[in-house]
Protein backbone atom coordinates (compact mmCIF):
# COMPACT_ATOMS: atom_id res chain seq x y z
CA UNK A 1 0.00 0.00 0.00
CA UNK A 2 1.36 3.15 -0.74
CA UNK A 3 -0.17 5.49 1.25
CA UNK A 4 0.50 4.71 5.26
CA UNK A 5 -0.46 7.04 7.88
CA UNK A 6 0.39 6.33 11.49
CA UNK A 7 -0.81 8.74 14.26
CA UNK A 8 0.00 9.00 18.36
CA UNK A 9 -4.19 8.79 18.81
CA UNK A 10 -3.86 11.14 22.19
CA UNK A 11 -0.99 13.61 20.91
CA UNK A 12 -3.43 13.71 17.47
CA UNK A 13 -6.38 14.46 19.95
CA UNK A 14 -4.68 17.48 21.56
CA UNK A 15 -3.54 18.94 19.23
CA UNK A 16 -6.78 18.26 16.95
CA UNK A 17 -5.13 17.44 13.99
CA UNK A 18 -6.62 16.47 10.97
CA UNK A 19 -6.07 14.23 7.82
CA UNK A 20 -8.33 14.50 4.84
CA UNK A 21 -7.52 13.08 1.32
CA UNK A 22 -8.48 9.55 -1.21
CA UNK A 23 -7.73 6.61 -1.09
CA UNK A 24 -7.60 3.85 -3.87
CA UNK A 25 -9.80 1.29 -3.66
CA UNK A 26 -7.55 -1.20 -4.99
CA UNK A 27 -5.13 -0.44 -2.16
CA UNK A 28 -7.57 -1.84 0.29
CA UNK A 29 -6.21 -5.09 0.41
CA UNK A 30 -8.61 -6.48 3.40
CA UNK A 31 -11.24 -5.89 1.80
CA UNK A 32 -10.91 -6.60 -2.18
CA UNK A 33 -12.12 -10.32 -1.81
CA UNK A 34 -15.56 -8.61 -0.91
CA UNK A 35 -15.51 -6.76 -3.87
CA UNK A 36 -16.39 -7.05 -7.28
CA UNK A 37 -14.15 -4.71 -9.02
CA UNK A 38 -11.11 -2.36 -7.64
CA UNK A 39 -11.58 0.64 -9.29
CA UNK A 40 -12.28 4.14 -7.69
CA UNK A 41 -11.54 6.41 -5.00
CA UNK A 42 -12.67 6.97 -1.27
CA UNK A 43 -13.01 10.24 0.41
CA UNK A 44 -11.61 10.14 4.18
CA UNK A 45 -11.53 12.53 6.83
CA UNK A 46 -9.84 12.01 10.32
CA UNK A 47 -10.56 15.06 12.72
CA UNK A 48 -8.86 14.09 16.47
CA UNK A 49 -10.61 16.38 19.41
CA UNK A 50 -11.00 15.62 23.35
CA UNK A 51 -13.98 14.46 24.56
CA UNK A 52 -15.71 13.48 27.78
CA UNK A 53 -13.30 12.53 30.61
CA UNK A 54 -10.45 14.40 28.56
CA UNK A 55 -10.36 11.51 26.59
CA UNK A 56 -8.58 11.82 22.97
CA UNK A 57 -10.89 10.90 20.31
CA UNK A 58 -11.31 10.66 16.35
CA UNK A 59 -14.29 11.81 14.01
CA UNK A 60 -14.22 9.13 10.90
CA UNK A 61 -16.19 10.14 7.99
CA UNK A 62 -15.57 8.08 4.93
CA UNK A 63 -17.44 8.47 1.52
CA UNK A 64 -17.55 6.71 -1.44
CA UNK A 65 -19.23 3.88 -3.56
CA UNK A 66 -18.10 0.55 -3.45
CA UNK A 67 -18.95 -2.61 -6.22
CA UNK A 68 -19.70 -5.27 -3.69
CA UNK A 69 -20.34 -8.91 -4.92
CA UNK A 70 -23.88 -10.20 -4.53
CA UNK A 71 -23.73 -13.76 -2.28
CA UNK A 72 -26.45 -15.08 -4.56
CA UNK A 73 -25.75 -14.46 -8.32
CA UNK A 74 -21.79 -13.47 -8.05
CA UNK A 75 -22.80 -9.60 -9.55
CA UNK A 76 -22.17 -6.27 -8.90
CA UNK A 77 -24.04 -4.29 -6.65
CA UNK A 78 -23.09 -0.66 -6.09
CA UNK A 79 -22.89 -0.07 -2.66
CA UNK A 80 -22.55 3.64 -1.47
CA UNK A 81 -20.27 3.98 1.55
CA UNK A 82 -20.72 6.78 4.28
CA UNK A 83 -19.37 5.73 7.57
CA UNK A 84 -19.51 8.66 10.31
CA UNK A 85 -17.88 7.52 13.63
CA UNK A 86 -16.96 8.49 16.76
CA UNK A 87 -13.88 7.01 18.36
CA UNK A 88 -12.77 7.15 21.69
CA UNK A 89 -9.71 6.18 23.18
CA UNK A 90 -8.93 4.32 26.86
CA UNK A 91 -6.47 3.41 28.90
CA UNK A 92 -6.15 -0.26 30.28
CA UNK A 93 -7.05 0.86 33.52
CA UNK A 94 -10.07 2.84 32.62
CA UNK A 95 -13.53 1.38 33.41
CA UNK A 96 -16.46 2.10 31.62
CA UNK A 97 -19.59 2.62 33.08
CA UNK A 98 -22.59 0.23 31.73
CA UNK A 99 -24.19 3.56 30.26
CA UNK A 100 -21.02 4.07 27.92
CA UNK A 101 -20.67 0.56 27.19
CA UNK A 102 -24.40 0.71 25.97
CA UNK A 103 -24.23 4.03 24.10
CA UNK A 104 -23.89 3.36 20.25
CA UNK A 105 -22.77 6.88 18.97
CA UNK A 106 -19.07 5.89 20.25
CA UNK A 107 -17.01 3.35 19.89
CA UNK A 108 -13.86 2.28 22.21
CA UNK A 109 -10.59 1.39 21.40
CA UNK A 110 -7.01 1.29 23.56
CA UNK A 111 -4.99 3.96 23.50
CA UNK A 112 -2.24 3.60 20.90
CA UNK A 113 0.90 5.66 20.14
CA UNK A 114 1.25 3.69 17.11
CA UNK A 115 -2.63 3.70 15.25
CA UNK A 116 -2.14 3.08 11.31
CA UNK A 117 -4.92 5.19 9.94
CA UNK A 118 -5.44 3.47 6.68
CA UNK A 119 -6.08 -0.34 8.64
CA UNK A 120 -8.88 1.64 10.53
CA UNK A 121 -10.16 2.61 7.52
CA UNK A 122 -10.38 -1.03 6.61
CA UNK A 123 -11.89 -1.83 9.56
CA UNK A 124 -14.93 0.75 9.84
CA UNK A 125 -15.55 -0.20 5.76
CA UNK A 126 -15.81 -3.96 6.73
CA UNK A 127 -17.74 -3.13 9.89
CA UNK A 128 -20.13 -1.19 7.95
CA UNK A 129 -20.97 -3.26 4.64
CA UNK A 130 -23.30 -6.38 4.76
CA UNK A 131 -22.19 -9.45 5.46
CA UNK A 132 -24.26 -11.26 2.67
CA UNK A 133 -24.80 -8.82 0.39
CA UNK A 134 -27.62 -9.80 -2.48
CA UNK A 135 -29.61 -8.09 -5.12
CA UNK A 136 -33.71 -7.71 -3.82
CA UNK A 137 -34.41 -10.11 -6.56
CA UNK A 138 -31.43 -11.77 -9.14
CA UNK A 139 -31.29 -15.41 -10.00
CA UNK A 140 -28.30 -18.16 -9.17
CA UNK A 141 -25.73 -18.16 -11.57
CA UNK A 142 -26.09 -21.09 -14.66
CA UNK A 143 -23.85 -24.20 -13.63
CA UNK A 144 -23.23 -25.10 -17.10
CA UNK A 145 -24.98 -28.61 -16.75
CA UNK A 146 -27.56 -29.48 -18.93
CA UNK A 147 -31.14 -29.98 -17.91
CA UNK A 148 -31.05 -33.47 -18.78
CA UNK A 149 -28.31 -34.68 -16.51
CA UNK A 150 -29.96 -37.81 -14.71
CA UNK A 151 -29.83 -37.63 -11.04
CA UNK A 152 -27.50 -40.13 -9.17
CA UNK A 153 -30.71 -40.81 -6.75
CA UNK A 154 -33.20 -41.34 -9.48
CA UNK A 155 -32.77 -45.72 -8.98
CA UNK A 156 -33.48 -45.05 -5.90
CA UNK A 157 -37.00 -43.74 -6.73
CA UNK A 158 -38.51 -47.46 -7.21
CA UNK A 159 -37.60 -48.33 -3.75
CA UNK A 160 -40.22 -45.75 -1.83
CA UNK A 161 -43.11 -48.14 -2.40
CA UNK A 162 -41.29 -51.43 -1.30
Amino acid sequence: MSQRFVIDCVSFARETSSLHGELPIGELSRVLDMLVDSKGMLSYCVEGKIGAHNRAQLLLQLDGSMMIRCQRCLEGIEYPLEVRSVLEFVGDEEDLTQEEIEDDSRDFLPVQSELDVVELIEDEIILDLPSAPRHESCALPETGQGAGRISPFSMLKGLTGK
